[in-house]
């Protein structure tokens, strides 16, 4: 797997955005990659370097506010508008007239409003992975997944999100143990790129979506999509890890019960014994 790393930054809104190229130019259209967050950063993705030896780029980018792109201080900033505007300018910077767009988590839902509200040319084929169309929808079942939780941390969550005291040390204890359950399955056995440490946008994140993954109080709190799947017309993949927040029973439920609503040649894929990145369960 010896392919050149082209790096880059792309101005945008008088800051900069980080790009990483994987790969050597060819006919093939390449892979962009939308990661999680919002405010998380593209390293999880460079477990997929390897599909440049089938003759295809991997291009993966820090979205701005985290990682190499990393600001804060700009709560104004952190808007479903402004993270599309920037996947557009990207595709006009690196001239990505043809590609395939994978999105996980956070980047699937932008993959979904990108495709619905914009119309875009030239995208070939989409990747959902581990996210949804409908905030509502994800925060109910994301309290679904809460009730399987110790009623001490029930009640401690039930208690934040009823007063807002999101620096509470018994719901703080409780989120951990809602992310350890979850969420996380990074261990010593991981690929470096997912053990490597990062500089999450937690402002981002906060202003982006929400204090937790079960409570959308930012921008996309009404980010609601399931009626208008069907504007989506190229084949989709739609993903997720039987160790998930995105569950795969859920995840049909999430795209008008059946895969078929969302492109002309869909299906949907679990990845066993794997959490909300089963992109990141590589297999040889």
């Amino acid at each position: 797997m010896n392919h050149p790393i082209q790096e880059g930054y792309m101005p945008y809104l008088g800051y900069q955005t980080y790009y990483r190229i994987f790969g050597e130019p060819s006919s093939k259209p390449a892979l962009l990659c939308l990661h999680g967050g919002p405010g998380s950063t593209h390293n999880y993705f460079e477990v997929l370097d390897r599909i440049a030896d089938t003759g295809r780029q991997v291009i993966s980018y820090d979205q701005i506010g985290c990682g190499n792109s990393y600001l804060d201080g700009h709560p104004e900033l952190w808007t479903q508008e402004t993270w599309i505007n920037e996947l557009i300018a990207l595709r006009e910077h690196l001239h990505l007239d043809q590609l395939h767009l994978l999105g996980q988590s956070w980047g699937a839902m932008q993959t979904i409003a990108y495709i619905i509200d914009c119309q875009p040319q030239g995208i070939k084929s989409v990747i959902l992975s581990s996210g949804h169309a409908s905030s509502s929808l994800w925060a109910s079942e994301q309290h679904r997944l809460i009730k399987y939780m110790s009623a001490e941390d029930q009640e401690a969550i039930r208690h934040a999100e009823a007063t807002g005291k999101w620096d509470d040390p018994d719901y703080l204890r409780a989120n951990e143990h809602y992310y350890e359950r979850y969420v996380i399955s990074v261990d010593e056995n991981s690929p470096e790129c997912i053990r490597r440490p990062k500089r999450a946008g937690n402002e981002a994140y906060l202003y982006g979506w929400g204090p937790n993954e079960y409570q959308p109080l930012g921008d996309l709190a009404d980010f609601e999509y399931t009626d208008r799947l069907h504007q989506i017309t190229q084949p989709c993949l739609i993903c997720s890890g039987t160790r998930d927040i995105a569950l795969p029973w859920w995840l049909p439920r999430s795209t008008r019960t059946s895969p078929t609503a969302v492109g002309k040649s869909s299906k949907v894929h679990a990845t066993p014994a794997s959490s909300s990145k089963p992109t990141s369960t590589v297999r040889s």
